[in-house]
């Protein structure tokens, strides 16, 4: 897919919008000690943050390793972001998929609380370049 500029500049403010509702949701589900859906929630809402940024760049990946890669290729390789933002977004990526995926997880609140603000840093560093480089 090829598009303009002013059409990546779209998609990326339509993603990031997601990314915000995402971490809306994140805080509700805490709120209602859902702990386990707040940490699903944070780190998609992060997931959609990273998509929001590189579609600037007209990276478009398919999965979640994609995601991973590109942000490292195309924004923290050439120190447009820190390396300590795939870091982070791997531990996101980690305990939602144990969340998710095993049986037997316990999830603290501290947990939960932890992957809020894990989002919360990485989407406000994002946004902040994101709008630098629009």
């Amino acid at each position: 897919m090829t598009l303009e500029s002013k059409d990546k500049k779209s998609l990326s403010d339509i993603r990031m919008v997601k990314a915000y509702e995402f971490l809306e949701d994140a805080k509700a589900n805490f709120k209602e000690g859902r702990y386990k859906t707040s940490i699903n929630r944070s780190y998609y809402a992060t997931l959609n943050a990273i998509r929001a940024i590189l579609i600037l760049e007209g990276a478009n990946p398919q999965t979640h390793e994609g995601v991973v890669t590109m942000l490292s290729l195309r924004f923290v390789k050439p120190k447009i972001l820190p390396v300590d933002v795939v870091r982070k977004f791997k531990i996101l990526s980690s305990k939602r998929t144990d969340v998710d995926y095993g049986d037997f997880e316990t999830i603290e609140k501290t947990d939960a609380e932890d992957s809020i603000k894990i989002a919360e840093k990485i989407m406000k560093l994002i946004d902040r370049t994101r709008k630098k480089i629009t």
